[in-house]
């Protein structure tokens, strides 16, 4: 680093920022943005099950498995809008 810093003394300063804006570059964006095309962790999906199990939804239920989907994505959906409002995640 001596070596560079003497050849050239805005080195440093470019490879800090350099390397400032590659980690930039590749962070992942705040959770608080919604998308749904974004692909999922393992542990997201489990939660997902989990709060439309609470909702109502029973995955065995082939019987009323159209109308019991749609109930249980609508409460999960409202769950998920009130929590936004209110700003808790």
């Amino acid at each position: 680093m001596k070596i560079l810093s003497r050849l050239c003394p805005g080195a440093v300063a470019i490879a800090i920022a350099g390397a400032w804006c590659a980690t930039s570059a590749f962070a992942q964006p705040p959770s608080r943005y919604y998308d749904p095309s974004a692909p999922m962790t393992r542990a997201e999906v489990k939660a997902d099950l989990v709060a439309w199990i609470k909702a109502g939804y029973d995955p065995n239920d082939w019987l009323n498995y159209p109308e019991n989907a749609q109930r249980a994505g609508r409460i999960v959906a409202a769950q998920r809008a009130q929590a936004a409002g209110s700003g808790i995640q």
